[in-house]
């Protein structure tokens, strides 16, 4: 009994991890309009009512500033088309002069200037640079607080909430689920404060905080909030909304990690049949919802089912985005998951070299997708019964992880545990037995001591201290 990080795509983009529903980026444009972040969950469309708005900051500037202003609104446009495109270092430096150019028409404290360092934010998540994520993040949050102080902003102004949320993804990717918890609560407490009980912000923040806890592993604190939100968006926006679609998926989700496969089966094809009606058959929402219903049945070990799902979800990916986006390198990832189960090795080892490849080109070398991919291709080497082959790429997976996510990580702690089963394989029993002591106090810190991960570690350690004590 060995624990394995192996992605099985559930959206867009894929985070490390297992089943893990990942972040679409949340452009604020200066409208007012935004793309809410559902943090490893569906990203749902929602509205902020910022009090003060780019129109107002407009009438008040000078002409020069209306072109700087109008400008840094064409470089956030085009920087929302680059990151779809799976190109998030090109689209950096547009919002970086995008805020440049409002820092000069408003001036560096301008609430305007924090939605476009949340988009600077987002696009340095999407490449795993959370560091610099948290500091302009937090930048954010330090203008959105002055304002509230001068009365620029309301003291619960949703756009305040949404950087707690944009911060709490943050803390919540690199394993500080209780400082994600807080600001999740707090951004919560902000939309139940201003907006009305069924509004669609209410039911994004009521996904993130779900989201985090089926992280932890507690499902009972998960279900409920998962069920109001779909509620809301059922009631607000009608049962065939797409905003609907994302949340049934993330339900779905959260019964696929209790392995409860029939309550999960009707909602992942609920889902995939609204985004059909809505989107057509050839959309990159729709191979979300094949690879959804793909993992699934692979769960279930129905290989034969799932194989044709992952396969059209991959050819509707690599004609709309490309052969090159991270999305299509999240299928290629899942069907050679798929091939390793049926023990397949020759198919999938290619397939994972390619997803690899295509990983390390867009979110460069230290990206904890790349870990994760290193991690899958370790695993089919082992399991070929070239240990040799996959000690260096799982070393190389546990620096990225600890590097990018810190020690406590739950993703730190299954590449301790994985690491540990190779040097098991090679006969290092005391080296092995030192990895999975780490990787016990990792996921314990990261998870609680009852969560299935730390349970298989504790039992793989167990197993290893009584062979050897033979």
């Amino acid at each position: 009994m060995k624990l394995k990080r192996l992605i099985t795509l559930t959206l867009c983009l894929t985070s490390v991890g297992y089943v893990s529903p990942t972040v679409e980026i949340a452009f604020l444009p200066t409208n007012g309009k935004a793309i809410a972040q559902t943090t490893n969950g569906e990203a749902i469309a929602k509205t902020t009512n910022a009090q003060t708005t780019n129109g107002e900051a407009v009438a008040q500037a000078i002409p020069d500033s209306e072109a700087e202003i109008a400008q840094a609104g064409r470089l956030v446009a085009d920087a929302l088309i680059l990151y779809r495109e799976g190109r998030y270092a090109e689209a950096v430096p547009l919002v970086e002069n995008a805020i440049a150019l409002e820092e000069s028409a408003l001036g560096t404290d301008h609430p305007e200037v924090a939605k476009s360092l949340n988009n600077l934010s987002l696009l340095y998540q999407a490449q795993g640079l959370y560091r610099q994520a948290q500091d302009v993040t937090e930048r954010a949050l330090s203008i959105q607080e002055q304002a509230v102080q001068a009365d620029v902003l309301g003291q619960n102004d949703p756009d305040m909430a949404f950087t707690l949320d944009n911060l709490a993804g943050i803390y919540k990717q690199q394993g500080d689920y209780d400082e994600a918890r807080s600001l999740y609560a707090r951004s919560l407490s902000i939309y139940e404060e201003t907006l009305s009980p069924n509004n669609v912000g209410i039911a994004t923040a009521l996904n993130n905080l779900a989201e985090l806890y089926r992280l932890q592993g507690d499902y009972t604190e998960a279900r409920p909030l998962y069920r109001r939100a779909l509620f809301i968006y059922e009631s607000s926006l009608g049962e065939n909304h797409l905003n609907v679609a994302a949340a049934l998926n993330n339900l779905a989700a959260l019964y696929r990690s209790q392995g409860t496969y029939d309550a999960a089966l009707p909602l992942y094809e609920r889902a995939l049949a609204i985004r059909e009606i809505n989107l057509g058959d050839n959309h990159p929402d729709v191979a979300i919802s094949l690879n959804n219903l793909a993992a699934l049945h692979q769960a279930q070990g129905k290989y034969e089912m799932a194989l044709p799902l992952y396969e059209r979800a991959l050819t509707i990916q690599e004609t709309t985005l490309g052969r090159q986006h991270p999305s299509v390198a999240s299928s290629l990832n899942n069907l050679a998951e798929l091939h390793r189960l049926r023990e397949d090795y020759e198919i999938a080892l290619p397939l994972n070299a390619q997803a690899l490849s295509i990983w390390q080109a867009v979110l460069g070398p230290d990206h904890p997708d790349v870990a994760t991919s290193l991690n899958n291709l370790a695993e089919l080497f082992r399991l070929i019964g070239d240990s040799e082959s996959a000690l260096p790429l799982h070393e190389r997976a546990l620096a990225i992880r600890e590097e990018a996510l810190g020690s406590d990580h739950a993703d730190v702690a299954a590449s301790l545990n994985n690491l540990a089963s190779v040097h098991h394989d090679l006969g290092d029993y005391a080296q092995a037995i030192a990895l999975y002591e780490r990787a016990l106090t990792a996921a314990q810190n990261a998870l609680g001591p009852d969560h299935p991960d730390v349970i298989t570690i504790d039992g793989n350690l167990t197993q290893l201290r009584q062979g050897n004590s033979l």
